[in-house]
């Protein structure tokens, strides 16, 4: 898996990026599902944006957004949805096997 997280408009602290590869670790036993995963932080003013494009093995790929003006907790919600969506995912390839 592919990892790649850009901020954009502001600089990530240690204790962010500490807490986001804490979080994208929780999603490690997918990485054989998951080729690449982009993320993708944005600030505006005081509101932050997250976008997050996956692009699985199986050449499907999609996108995740989220807006909070708190960036840990936009981020979690990202996350969760996330792992909703790799279980789907996960799911329909088992059912066609």
């Amino acid at each position: 898996m592919n990892l790649e997280i850009k901020s954009i408009h502001f600089d990530i602290d240690e204790a962010q990026q500490d807490h986001f590869e804490k979080k994208i670790h929780k999603i490690e036993y997918a990485k054989d599902l998951i080729v690449d995963l982009l993320l993708t932080l944005t600030k505006e003013k005081s509101l932050f944006k997250i976008d997050v494009n996956i692009n699985f093995r199986w050449n499907y790929s999609t996108h995740i957004k989220g807006k909070n003006y708190d960036l840990i907790k936009g981020f979690d919600e990202v996350i969760t949805k996330l792992e909703r969506k790799i279980r789907k995912e996960k799911e329909k390839i088992k059912s066609h096997q």
